[in-house]
């Protein structure tokens, strides 16, 4: 068997693996343990991948080739690399993706990609400078053995991956009986664990066989615990995590691993072409950064002090504030007269880790309460936000995933109150207000309530296209009726683009008959795609 590989078909395994890493992000950082306990594997290879995304924006939107589209990528996943796992992670898409840029026009082969596996495991192996077995290394050489095995017996490219995902679940299983501060803290590898999310993700893609997506493990006690290894947060080991991107010829690179590996360890140096990213962990951070400048010109310097990221807490008196990403410029005008500080999307457009990190920093505040406004933007705005923390700011993401929820909360932030009844008091609003909204179908397609066709007035209820219907205001009067119960207070009306002028008139009379004990509040929201959002507290 073998496959064509287009730009779309790229981009579309480029989302289906951020998605997945961003669902598996908690569980991953609750399993770091080596080399360094500080719990942001998942997040940092989450970022990583997400950077690797967002860099083949511009050139799917211009219809670039397929050699283009995944130059950009590779690039992208190296500008973006953080942290150990996502700097080996990066190196490994670097190695193996060239084989799809080569295949243009052409099939991608089992053997073709089996090569490829093997090639990026050996690059990964000579990127580390103490490579350790029982981590993300051997996980990626088990799933490039298992794929070569594949090929020697002539088996089609669905077997081949088949048999590669099946050997990285089996070799992360048996990571803690290679690495014995995985044993003594009960965990498998993380790094380990998110190149199974991605070799799961792109077996699903190409097989058709189910994977089930990776649960947050929320309430998985994070295994700070092993305090007799060379690397804890209570002192032991090198203090500090130096990064930064590297121009320097080739040639440069050998000296500079042999000098920083005589400052610290975990040591990964990889790219090529004058362009390398460098991750070290030292004691001396200026001496890391010197080697780095006369190797080259370094930038994006980024210093961790290991024992400050740990000790990020709310603060008790600090200043707060709250971010808020808006669909939409009447909504972006709403939650920044609520006193938020914005975010301004559209729906169904990209919104970038770097920008919602940007903002919570760029407010100057203490502490800060993040609202995603939107399913799709969770594992952003938690990525965001855990670097931010990283970075010494407290940021909290509030559970608010449509627009309205994110109204309800920031209507009772209360930046006097303390800052956990705060986000106590916000979350249970958005958990409390029911949601719903009004959309026209663009294409004909089936729904849960049924076959819909172009130009139908589709009515959605907790996000699923619940109604079919022919009239705004009838399908709007349809949704209210589903979520208005007998305790229901106020009915919130957000207006977009395409809403029929009869709506809201009709709408309020209807209400008004119905329960004239219940208050309508009416905003002009401007939202593309959803003509009215509807909540209901």
């Amino acid at each position: 068997m073998t496959t064509h590989v287009s730009s779309e078909s790229f981009a579309t395994w480029a989302r289906a693996c951020t998605e997945a890493l961003g669902a598996a992000r908690a569980e991953i950082d609750a399993l770091n343990v080596f080399p360094v306990p500080d719990g942001d594997t998942g997040t940092n290879v989450y970022v990583t991948f997400e950077a690797a995304a967002q860099a083949i924006v511009s050139a799917l939107d211009h219809d670039a080739p397929l050699p283009t589209v995944v130059r950009d990528y590779v690039d992208g996943a190296l500008l973006g690399a953080r942290g150990n796992s996502g700097v080996i992670m990066a190196q490994l898409l670097r190695a193996a993706l060239p084989v799809l840029a080569d295949s243009e026009g052409a099939e991608v082969s089992a053997a073709s990609l089996a090569d490829a596996m093997s090639k990026a495991s050996a690059a990964a192996y000579a990127a580390v400078g103490h490579p350790v077995e029982g981590t993300i290394l051997t996980v990626a050489c088990r799933a490039a053995e298992a794929a070569q095995d594949v090929v020697a017996a002539e088996g089609d490219l669905a077997a081949m991956v088949s048999a590669s995902a099946a050997a990285a679940r089996e070799a992360l299983l048996r990571t803690p009986e290679q690495l014995d501060r995985l044993a003594r803290a009960g965990v498998v590898d993380a790094g380990g664990r998110a190149l199974v999310v991605v070799l799961d993700t792109t077996e699903h893609l190409i097989t058709g066989r189910f994977v089930p997506d990776p649960e947050p493990a929320a309430d998985l006690p994070r295994p700070l615990v092993d305090d007799t290894g060379p690397h804890t947060l209570d002192g032991a080991g090198p203090s500090y995590e130096v990064m930064y991107l590297l121009e320097a010829d080739d040639a440069a690179v050998p000296a500079l691993r042999s000098r920083l590996d005589g400052l610290g360890d975990c040591l990964v140096v990889v790219g090529g072409d004058r362009l390398w990213n460098v991750h070290v962990h030292v004691d001396d951070v200026g001496a890391a950064i010197e080697a780095g400048l006369d190797a080259g010109r370094p930038y994006r310097i980024s210093v961790t002090h290991f024992a400050e990221q740990a000790g990020v807490r709310a603060s008790t008196s600090g200043s707060r504030a709250v971010v808020a990403v808006a669909a939409g410029p009447g909504l972006a005008s709403l939650f920044s007269d609520a006193g938020a500080v914005v975010v301004t999307t559209v729906p169904g457009g990209p919104l970038a880790v770097s920008t919602v990190l940007d903002t919570i920093l760029d407010c100057g505040a203490d502490d800060v309460i993040v609202l995603p406004n939107s399913r799709d933007f969770r594992a952003v705005c938690d990525a965001a936000a855990s670097q931010a923390r990283e970075a010494g700011v407290h940021a909290t993401v509030i559970p608010s995933w449509t627009q309205v929820q994110g109204l309800a909360a920031v209507a009772v932030h209360e930046p006097g109150h303390p800052f956990d009844d705060d986000v106590v008091a916000m979350t249970s609003a958005a958990r409390g207000t029911q949601h719903g909204a009004i959309t026209v179908a663009t294409e004909s397609g089936m729904t849960m309530a049924g076959p819909c066709l172009v130009g139908d007035v589709l009515g959605v209820v907790d996000a699923e296209f619940s109604i079919i219907g022919d009239e705004q205001a009838d399908v709007v009067r349809q949704v209210l009726d589903r979520l208005i119960t007998g305790r229901a207070e106020l009915v919130t009306l957000v207006t977009g683009a395409g809403l029929d002028d009869d709506v809201v008139p009709r709408v309020e009379r209807w209400l008004r008959a119905r329960r004239p004990d219940v208050e309508l509040v009416v905003y002009d929201g401007g939202q593309e795609r959803y003509p009215l959002l509807v909540a209901v507290e």
